[in-house]
């Protein structure tokens, strides 16, 4: 008989976080939100085939996707049951891929369940004529990741979700730095984390656990309320506090020398600005 094979994680599949996503009951008063807290917002994209748009916050790396529902009676991929279960704020984060069949791959090799990959177009209305974003998804199972609705995601057409002037904005901003999920017993999630990421990628604590992609992590643990967070690295603080307060947004400066912004302002999500590292 042969040698048993190890399962080892599908991590260096996805490295990095491609983008967040943010649900929204009301897709142009989140577009009004997010340009009133002083992000440049791309023009919005339609989801072909499927009863969902977006707008979306671009960054060199990453990105954030406020995503809502523009016709209910088509495919709205659970985003009507989010939005009536939990009410707007962050609904799933997407890791990034360069080839999402390896991807699908590595994930099966590891005993974790997902779906083949599919392809999703989006139809991007620019001012010069609609184009059309392809991406290539790969789902996995709620079981891989434990209190956040998380897929890989390959950009097949990368050249036309990006313009240098979508990637400046007003408050600074440049990169997702941190998202935090509440979850009930994080110590009982861990292990899928470290299944799917790798245990080198993961750390544990005492009040849950931390995961690193890329230059962003993602934190676990007890924060009561059910409510997740995000926090935008941005160039000056100081920058994004002279915005903040000449936009009239109310923020809190807490002693790690952040800026954080109630979630009432920003779609429900509680909204931290950090220095970048």
């Amino acid at each position: 008989m042969g040698k048993r094979q190890e399962k080892s994680p599908p991590a260096d599949a996805f490295i990095a976080i491609d983008h967040v996503l943010v649900g929204v009951a009301d897709l142009e008063g989140a577009r009004r939100a997010w340009e009133g807290l002083g992000f440049t917002v791309t023009p919005r994209g339609r989801h072909k085939g499927w009863g969902t748009a977006n707008y979306c916050v671009m960054f060199a790396d990453d990105y954030i996707e406020l995503l809502g529902i523009v016709d209910a009676t088509l495919f709205t991929n659970n985003l009507d049951r989010f939005l009536e279960e939990h009410g707007e704020g962050l609904l799933g984060v997407a890791l990034a891929s360069d080839d999402a069949e390896a991807a699908y791959r590595g994930l099966i090799r590891a005993g974790i369940a997902a779906q083949a990959p599919q392809t999703l177009g989006r139809l991007l209305e620019l001012p010069e004529g609609t184009v059309e974003p392809r991406f290539s998804l790969v789902h996995l199972a709620p079981a891989a990741t434990p209190g956040l609705r998380a897929f890989v995601c390959q950009h097949l057409t990368p050249d036309l979700v990006r313009r240098p002037a979508w990637l400046v904005h007003a408050n600074g901003s440049c990169g997702i730095a941190e998202v935090t999920v509440d979850l009930e017993d994080p110590g009982s999630a861990a292990p899928a984390y470290e299944t799917l990421l790798g245990p080198d990628r993961v750390t544990r604590r005492a009040d849950g656990f931390s995961a690193r992609l890329g230059g962003a992590v993602i934190r676990f643990g007890t924060l009561g309320g059910g409510s997740n967070s995000l926090a935008v690295a941005v160039a000056d603080v100081e920058t994004t506090a002279r915005y903040l307060n000449a936009a009239g947004i109310p923020f809190a400066r807490p002693d790690d020398g952040s800026l954080r912004v109630a979630a009432r302002a920003a779609t429900g999500v509680a909204l931290t600005f950090v220095p970048s590292s």
